[in-house]
């Protein structure tokens, strides 16, 4: 069982005399949650994602409960000897996939993207695009344990960037952690999660909820057998109420309905979809 990746009294600076971009950083991240990191250019943003990750170790202070991690940087290095298919095939056997699991993988991620025309071509030739929606495919093709996004939806289209909205849905619904930073405020504004600034070297929680209020937001009604408990998967994305014993109303994220439903129509018990509509007027 994937255990709460813990940051403790964690610090880091680049260079025995360097100035300490961060330090005294507590931080917990529990598995099937999602968690923002705000900050003004500098503050030390990246600098965490890359502790998180593993990409970087702290100059001071533990890091443990390290889970299966997969990351996606802000600077993709295009210039790779690798087709687009070659590159994710040869992510997924590093990630413990078997080869024709890898190249399957691959493939489902790369159509997923938008970027399938593209699996013959060289990594070196892809445009800046292309490039990134490698770059997010091979961070989910091995499903993470704990996904680290930095700002991983620059440079990709609308129907990318709503397919990585789902991605960190389904990642969270499943029990996976997501940390990510991006430069728009309204980027999964509605989603279930909390927010933490970068200032002055230090991490300051700021919210329980992304949340702003006028996002789109889909409500599920559900009914089930009572006394059942609505899946994990689905309180992990959705607010839910009950109106009776048995029966449930959840607000989820426009972009996260599907996900909500598949994870709904999955699960052990038997949960009938009554009805599915956009919510109407203010939270």
């Amino acid at each position: 069982m994937q255990r709460e990746l813990r940051l403790d009294g964690v610090g880091r600076r680049y260079g025995i005399r360097g100035p300490w971009v961060l330090r005294g950083i507590d931080l917990g991240v529990t598995p099937g949650t999602l968690v923002r990191v705000e900050g003004t250019n500098g503050s030390g943003k990246s600098t965490l994602l890359r502790l998180l990750a593993g990409i970087d170790a702290p100059t001071e202070g533990r890091v443990t409960g390290r889970p299966r991690t997969a990351y996606v940087p802000e600077r993709f290095p295009p210039a790779l000897p690798f087709t687009a298919a070659a590159y994710l095939t040869h992510l997924g056997t590093v990630h413990g996939l078997s080869r024709r699991a890898a190249a399957r993988a691959a493939g489902q991620w790369l159509e997923r993207l938008g970027v399938a025309a593209h699996a013959s071509t060289p990594l070196a030739r892809l445009s800046k695009g292309s490039s990134q929606k490698v770059a997010v495919a091979q961070a989910l093709l091995a499903e993470p344990e704990l996904l680290v996004l930095d700002e991983a939806w620059t440079g990709l289209d609308a129907d990318a960037r709503g397919e990585l909205e789902r991605a960190v849905a389904e990642r969270t619904a499943s029990g996976g952690a997501v940390v990510f930073v991006d430069h728009d405020p309204r980027r999964l504004a509605d989603a279930r999660g909390a927010t933490y600034t970068v200032r002055d070297g230090a991490l300051h929680r700021r919210t329980e909820h992304l949340g702003v209020p006028d996002g789109p937001r889909v409500v599920v009604r559900v009914q089930g057998p009572p006394g059942d408990v609505l899946p994990a998967g689905a309180l992990r994305i959705a607010a839910a109420e009950e109106d009776r014993p048995g029966s449930y109303s959840l607000t989820v994220p426009a972009s996260h309905s599907d996900v909500l439903l598949r994870t709904l129509l999955t699960a052990g018990t038997r949960w009938h979809v009554v009805s599915v509509h956009a919510q109407e007027g203010p939270r």
